[in-house]
């Protein structure tokens, strides 16, 4: 069975538009501003074989407010400049009560069936409660990337740090 780094997107590889303490995606690719050591992070989890598999919620194509295309395109400039070898995006909203939407851990399990992955052997990286609960419900280590986000905060995970590049270096088992 293989290992994989499950990755919100927003927030975890390229920065979140933050408005009233909320984190909002950025509304299109031009928009889009990957965050600092994300580049070395992501080569360094690929270099030592781990499968790196974005999961992120888009609700805003549900609601109306961004084109499907928009954030296709932004995945697209992602998987091409960065080593990520999937992604998978829910583009429902709560409402739609589908099995993808984070916290529900459908992503996750779909992509683990796919590629074979051993859950208990992954990680889950995530900026808001939803993504440590998906990674919780599928049987994940969880790493919560705490920017302080005037919401919700997750109650249970393995690690809390700063970047993806700290989290890298945690699964790596590398010491800053």
């Amino acid at each position: 069975m293989r290992k994989a780094v499950f990755l919100d997107r927003d927030g975890v590889i390229n920065r979140a538009l933050v408005r009233d303490g909320k984190p909002y995606p950025p509304a299109d690719l031009a928009s889009v501003e990957i965050l600092p050591g994300v580049d070395v992070a992501t080569q360094a989890l690929h270099d030592a074989g781990w499968l790196l598999i974005v999961v992120t919620n888009q609700p805003d194509v549900a609601r109306g407010t961004t084109a499907r295309a928009e954030v296709d395109a932004i995945n697209h400039y992602l998987q091409q400049t960065l080593p990520i070898d999937e992604f998978r995006t829910c583009y429902h909203d709560s409402d739609d009560h589908c099995d993808c939407r984070k916290p529900l851990p459908g992503l996750l399990l779909a992509a683990a069936k796919i590629h074979d992955i051993d859950l208990s052997a992954s990680y889950m990286v995530g900026d808001r409660w939803r993504d440590i609960e998906a990674g919780e419900c599928a049987g994940c280590k969880n790493i919560f990337i705490d920017y302080g986000y005037a919401e919700k905060q997750p109650t249970i995970f393995n690690f809390r740090v700063h970047s993806l590049l700290e989290a890298a270096r945690i699964i790596l088992g590398i010491r800053a």
